[in-house]
């Protein structure tokens, strides 16, 4: 049976198709929203029993042909995942992942497929959209539906699903995963937006995507598949109790030590002690019978004994109350070679961060499904192994390290200075050398002091700050600055980023079943203190942007020329402007609006590019004296080159106040003389005079205006490159 469903939010068409396509998944759904079709599957198989974690696998793909595009490079058909696609795979699992029943260990994946693509919408959405609906109406246990719905504020309004020339324009764009009851999931960046901005802009995304739950509730009933059954193992009761008499005073007492090693190891010890305890007293049979549940249970326990004492106790792990922030310590500078370097350490979380400048030839192509781009601001995150103390092989970014680059990127985008400004290519790197809350956080805190540091006139200093969310019924602890452990107990992880006078990045996911306004609020308002704090540390470390880039930086010199001039510059086939990068070693790109910009560590050498390039492109000025080069001699005068490929008329009765019969007399070819340029004419003919720039012998008197007037020149006597007849004077020259 074959189902279509469609609604209408906020102005487009939405449409659902399933029972047609892929239709041996246990769910399928085919979105479309304009000329966009993505086909969203989701597969549920058979259980893998002894796996510590639910193997769920999200994919998002972007096929080439959905944009009329053949895939570039020598193997003609799609390959590794572009950054995009790992980062839509990743806002499609975090709000889905954890609606799956607790327990359930089945593979299970879900994959969305571009099958066309417009170049007005996005399709990220309608990917976690899809998968919902694939989801809900399969027989899959999962406690949805939720929708993916952008909201941008464009011009002080709020659009839902905006259009990519909207995005482009907007002051707040987010991605948000809603329920029917409330937000589940948020990823966006904002130009310093207030927070009430920022709730406003959420609430309103709440209520655009209501109906489109509608609409997949509808389609469930439609399809009318039953879940298939799932019930969780459980200890009993008596068991459980005994675990929680045995391991909760120690496992309190654990949790209240600060150092994160030694409160693993003191974990570890209760609960092997625990499991010991138990196995005496169960006897063999019985404990090998229920130890996985068992194990279980003590870790349960050390949920519980957190938990409680956060919200009944106002107390935390590391003993602090639910505002404060760990300890703060930043440094600058230390890397001497690194055109910027900052050392950000918050608690047991710490982050060496530098910057690095580059000329346009750095810059990164981006090979989209709908065109190429370039990105000149880059931010690498880097998670090794060591920052928590364990050993795994080294790999490409993983998909974590890929997400957090990405957030902290879009934390710090909007206040690097345009390219007009700061002509630079700028690549941060985060490397987190220790690991225990907060690090990409903490890669925003030192990519703002390493940008500082190596001179990049930031438009704000940017900080972020995560807080956590523990809430049972109507007790709701906020937390700043939550530490791992926090993060995984705990029911919220958000990320908030800015400048003290507004939020310019933020994420969040909630575990629980999702937050109303009251709570959001109250916790961007403790980030928004947290993060001026911060931001107050990181000051007081480096108090603002040095006045001059680092020394071992490119130095980028910019001038304008004409847009038609560029073809000058740069030559038949690029010649001349290979010639002046093999002359002065410098590294020279022209833009399209005429800006040329010369690079290198050699000032000399940039002086010396920025003479051959002024040469190319510099016009004539009637009055102006040259030094030229006598090119040709005639009877009547010769040919003076004043400037590469420019020549004029040196006329005979313009050489000298004495009369001149033969041109050779005075001058020969080769010779360097100064001449005065006496007129431009609209033909392009330049007329020269050397004797205007002579004393008049004494007693001279200028002949009447009739005996002064030149011969006749047309023979010869124009501005063009070195050949008689004229010639077009912007043609490409080599550099001199």
């Amino acid at each position: 049976m074959i189902i279509r469903e469609s609604v209408t939010v906020g102005g487009k068409e939405i449409s659902f198709e399933t029972g047609r396509l892929a239709k041996q998944a246990n769910g399928s759904v085919l979105m479309r929203l304009g000329d966009c079709v993505v086909l969203i599957t989701a597969v549920s198989t058979s259980e893998r029993p002894h796996m510590d974690f639910f193997p769920l696998t999200c994919e998002y793909v972007e096929k080439t042909y959905a944009a009329g595009k053949i895939p570039g490079g020598f193997f003609k058909r799609e390959g590794r995942l572009r950054d995009n696609e790992t980062l839509t795979a990743r806002i499609m699992d975090r709000p889905l992942r954890p609606l799956f029943p607790k327990g359930y260990k089945c593979d299970t994946q879900i994959i969305a497929t571009v099958l066309s693509a417009d170049p007005d919408n996005p399709t990220d959405v309608l990917a976690l959209t899809g998968a919902s609906a694939a989801l809900h109406i399969s027989d899959i246990p999962w406690a949805g539906p939720v929708v993916g719905i952008r909201v941008a504020q464009v011009a002080g309004e709020f659009v839902l699903y905006p259009s990519f020339s909207e995005i482009r324009e907007a002051t707040i764009d987010l991605v948000v995963a809603v329920s029917r009851d409330a937000i589940v999931m948020v990823e966006g960046g904002a130009d310093e937006a207030a927070e009430s901005d920022i709730i406003d802009a959420l609430m309103f995304a709440h209520q655009g995507a209501q109906p489109i739950i509608d609409l997949i509730e509808r389609m469930r009933e439609a399809v009318g598949q039953p879940k298939r059954s799932f019930k969780v193992e459980a200890l009993e009761e008596a068991h459980a109790a005994r675990v929680a008499q045995l391991a909760d005073a120690d496992l309190k007492q654990a949790a209240c030590i600060k150092e994160k090693h030694a409160r693993y190891d003191a974990y570890a010890a209760v609960k092997t002690r625990v499991l010991a305890t138990l196995q005496e007293e169960l006897g063999e049979a019985a404990y090998l019978a229920n130890e996985k549940l068992l194990k279980a249970e003590v870790e349960h326990r050390k949920a519980v004994v957190v938990r409680t004492m956060v919200l009944k106790e106002k107390v935390r792990i590391d003993g602090r109350d639910t505002k404060t922030i760990r300890p703060i310590s930043c440094e600058v500078g230390l890397l001497p070679r690194a055109h910027g370097s900052a050392l950000f350490q918050r608690g047991e979380t710490q982050a060496i961060v530098t910057t690095t400048l580059g000329t346009r030839n750095d810059e990164q192509k981006i090979d989209t499904l709908l065109e190429d781009s370039w990105k000149r601001f880059m931010l690498h995150y880097n998670f090794p192994p060591f920052s928590t103390g364990e050993t795994k092989p080294l790999r490409g970014p993983a998909r974590r390290e890929i997400g957090h680059g990405a957030l902290a990127e879009r934390a710090l985008s909007r206040l690097i200075p345009g390219s007009d400004e700061f002509p630079y290519t700028i690549r941060i790197v985060s490397e987190v050398l220790e690991s225990n809350g907060s690090s990409s956080m903490a890669s925003v805190c030192g990519g703002t002091l390493s940008l500082m540091d190596c001179g990049v006139p930031l438009k704000a200093p940017v900080a972020g700050i995560a807080m956590g969310l523990i809430q049972e019924g109507k007790d709701v602890a906020i937390l700043s600055d939550i530490l791992g452990d926090e993060d995984h107990l705990g029911d919220m992880d958000f990320k908030v980023c800015g400048t003290k006078d507004g939020v310019t990045a933020i994420q969040m996911d909630i575990k629980i079943e999702g937050l109303d306004r009251t709570v959001l609020e109250a916790a961007l308002e403790q980030a928004r203190e947290g993060r001026l704090h911060i931001l107050g540390k990181m000051l007081e470390t480096l108090p603002s942007v040095r006045p001059e880039i680092n020394r071992w930086a490119p130095r980028i010199t910019s001038i304008k020329v004409k847009p038609d001039q560029i073809r000058i510059i740069i030559g038949p086939g690029g010649k001349t402007i290979k010639g002046i990068i093999d002359q002065t070693g410098c590294s020279v790109n022209v833009e399209d609006d005429g800006t040329v910009n010369v690079a290198s560590h050699d000032q000399a050498a940039v002086k010396r590019a920025l003479e051959i390039i002024e040469g190319l492109t510099a016009e004539p000025e009637p009055g102006k004296t040259y030094k030229g080069e006598v090119k040709r001699i005639m009877d009547f005068g010769a040919f003076v080159e004043i400037m590469p490929g420019i020549e004029g008329l040196l006329h005979v009765s313009e050489i000298d106040y004495a009369r001149v019969e033969r041109v050779e007399d005075v001058i020969q070819l080769g010779d360097v003389i100064e001449v005065k340029l006496v007129s431009l004419e609209r033909d392009g003919k330049m007329r020269l005079s050397r004797r205007a720039l002579m004393q008049p012998p004494e007693g001279w008197e200028p002949p009447p205006e009739r005996e002064r007037r030149p011969r006749d020149d047309s023979r010869g006597g124009d501005r063009g490159r070195g050949r008689p007849g004229g010639g077009d004077r912007r043609g490409p020259r080599p550099p001199r």
